[in-house]
């Protein structure tokens, strides 16, 4: 009995001692690496398994150091053995999101099909990578749901186009008509109201950077346009 509460004093003991060591060394990355990144704060530090490295986050992006914060390492570090992108897949780890708490209500609904699968897109009304998307991949897909964010980020035109076809009879009428074809919607009464600025701050929140931005319901995204045998391949690997 005796040597088991020694053992569980000296594991403790240990454990505490690694604790703060690691709480140490952050502080030391934190204390010599921020000043220096213009502004930016350090949201999180951990030790990698990969020679001596420490991961770094900051607004989403991941950089690396070592432990006293001398040196800074921007790239992505790939395991030779696999040849694993370990860098994306802890981004893409950390990025993910909880598909069922996006604020759907904000977003333009168009179920085609049977519409049993389900996607969220952030696209920009003046974005032309977002028209190329929704005329050629959106518009030949079938079968699936799509929840269209109008994320307004390259100009304050976006927010008066995103408004006019929030308030036309036919949002999805609308929003096609302009994307694929063109046409503008009937200028909105100014009384309308729009989430245009609740849709930005989710945006934000989400950390996109740009538009069009694919959501899936396993939280995964896709940043860019994408084709259809692209999608029709994401789509099949979640079942």
């Amino acid at each position: 009995m005796l040597k088991t509460k020694v053992a569980v004093l000296l594991a403790t003991g240990l454990l505490a001692s690694c604790v703060e060591a690691q709480n140490t060394t952050e502080a030391t990355i934190r204390k010599a690496l921020e000043p220096r990144l213009s502004g930016a704060k350090i949201e999180s530090i951990r030790e990698t398994p990969y020679s001596g490295l420490y991961e770094v986050r900051v607004a989403g992006d991941i950089l690396y150091t070592d432990k006293k914060g001398d040196y800074l390492f921007i790239g992505h570090v790939y395991d030779t053995k696999t040849s694993t992108n370990l860098t994306r897949v802890r981004v893409e780890e950390i990025n993910k999101i909880k598909f069922s708490d996006l604020p759907l209500e904000l977003a333009l609904k168009q179920v085609k099909g049977n519409g049993k699968r389900q996607i969220a897109v952030f696209e920009d009304p003046n974005c032309g990578y977002c028209k190329r998307l929704r005329q050629t991949t959106l518009k030949e897909i079938d079968n699936i749901t799509i929840y269209t964010f109008m994320y307004n980020i390259l100009s304050e035109d976006s927010f008066v186009k995103s408004k006019n076809i929030w308030c036309a009879p036919d949002r999805v009428k609308a929003w096609d008509d302009w994307m694929i074809n063109g046409k503008l919607p009937p200028t909105a009464p100014a009384a309308c109201e729009t989430p245009n600025d609740k849709v930005v701050e989710l945006g934000q929140k989400l950390r996109i950077q740009g538009t069009p931005a694919i959501f899936f319901t396993d939280g995964s995204r896709i940043p860019g346009a994408i084709d259809l045998k692209g999608l029709e391949t994401k789509l099949q690997s979640l079942k």
